[in-house]
């Protein structure tokens, strides 16, 4: 007789029929809300950064809205298609529809992220990445997003903790972006060589990839560069430009210094202390491991990273030579972030070596 009606019993197939039409009706919701808000984002706005990634998102959630979810769908027999509330009737601005579908957004993707886990984990896991994106875009939408662009920016920065620095490689886009797909949440560009307009051209593409997977995009010492391309920040290390410098040609030319992000090296305390005293937004601590980034500089050990964790209260990201297989070491010593080269430029699969250090990082 067939198998089919007799290896799966008929409640372990009605069970899996309630989630598919619980996946499809969140997935329809969540997909009406984030058109609703992209529409204010494209014409109220004309905002294109924000208006691409709703629609980034809404591209996203469609590829995860399988055929088998479509066909469990019900709806003449939903109990509750004729429900509503006297608060859903009437908006009284426009804020009040952004605030109500960022909400319905926001419940839709817990929803999907709570039943994917029966079906599918890696599903599970984008929704709960997506519904992180959500929280900072609705802080962008309510606060008018560009008044308060470096206060998002340090929101980002506060949440990151996986952090990307590129090397040359044929491939960079394609490396880069598999690295964001894995939840990479910073990169930084570093070119020390090259003709500027391939680095140029090499930022640009980098930064737009960022700004789609809603990570922040920095250049490594080039501040024309960075304000050309629309960075949103700059790192430097100790023998670059002074940071005070730095602050002064984003004033003169990229409008208002306080709206970038900018970040040191240190490898011992004292050039910690001067960072600190620079008032930049967060520290490298490192190099951990002797790396070929910086043939140079001694390795620091996990000595200078017991140390930060106790000393530094701004964001810091423990670097150099870690890895997956020595990540767990470096955060036993305190680090909590971490800044990363060759494990993911080198990487045959950048996306499911960055996802199992996030794992890591996000287990501590």
């Amino acid at each position: 007789m067939n198998c089919l009606y007799f290896c799966v019993s008929p409640f372990a197939y009605m069970s899996q029929q309630i989630i598919y039409r619980i996946l499809d009706a969140n997935l329809d919701r969540a997909r009406e809300a984030l058109r609703t808000i992209e529409e204010w984002c494209r014409f109220g706005l004309e905002e294109v950064n924000l208006c691409d990634r709703c629609k980034h998102m809404r591209q996203e959630l469609a590829q995860w809205h399988k055929e088998e979810f479509r066909r469990a769908r019900n709806t003449p027999d939903d109990p509750a298609t004729g429900l509503s509330h006297a608060n859903e009737s009437v908006r009284a601005d426009v804020q009040a529809v952004l605030r109500a579908n960022m909400g319905r957004l926001q419940e839709a993707l817990r929803v999907l992220e709570e039943y994917s886990k029966v079906v599918d984990l890696t599903m599970g896991e984008a929704m709960k990445q997506m519904r992180y994106q959500v929280y900072t875009l609705e802080s962008q939408l309510l606060t008018h997003e560009v008044t308060n662009i470096g206060e998002i920016r340090r929101q980002k920065l506060q949440a990151a903790s996986l952090y990307l620095v590129t090397m040359p490689v044929e491939n960079i886009v394609s490396v880069v972006k598999s690295a964001l797909q894995g939840g990479v949440q910073i990169v930084q560009y570093r070119q020390k060589d090259g003709e500027d307009g391939t680095r140029y051209a090499i930022a640009q593409q980098l930064c737009e990839i960022c700004h789609k997977y809603n990570a922040l995009f920095l250049v490594n010492d080039r501040v024309d560069i960075a304000i050309a391309v629309g960075a949103d920040g700059i790192h430097v290390g100790q023998t670059d430009l002074p940071v005070a410098v730095v602050r002064q040609i984003l004033n003169a030319h990229g409008g208002n210094a306080s709206q970038y992000i900018i970040g040191q090296s240190t490898t011992n305390p004292q050039e910690l202390e001067i960072a600190l005293n620079n008032q930049v937004d967060y520290v490298g601590v490192g190099p951990v491991h002797a790396t070929p980034t910086k043939p140079n500089k001694a390795a620091s050990g996990h000595e200078y990273v017991n140390y930060a964790a106790k000393n530094i209260n701004i964001p810091w990201f423990a670097i150099g030579g870690l890895d997956e297989h020595n990540l767990e070491a470096a955060i036993a010593a305190g680090a909590k972030r971490v800044a990363v080269v060759r494990a993911l430029m080198k990487a045959d699969h950048p996306d499911l070596i960055a996802k199992q250090m996030r794992s890591l990082l996000f287990s501590t």
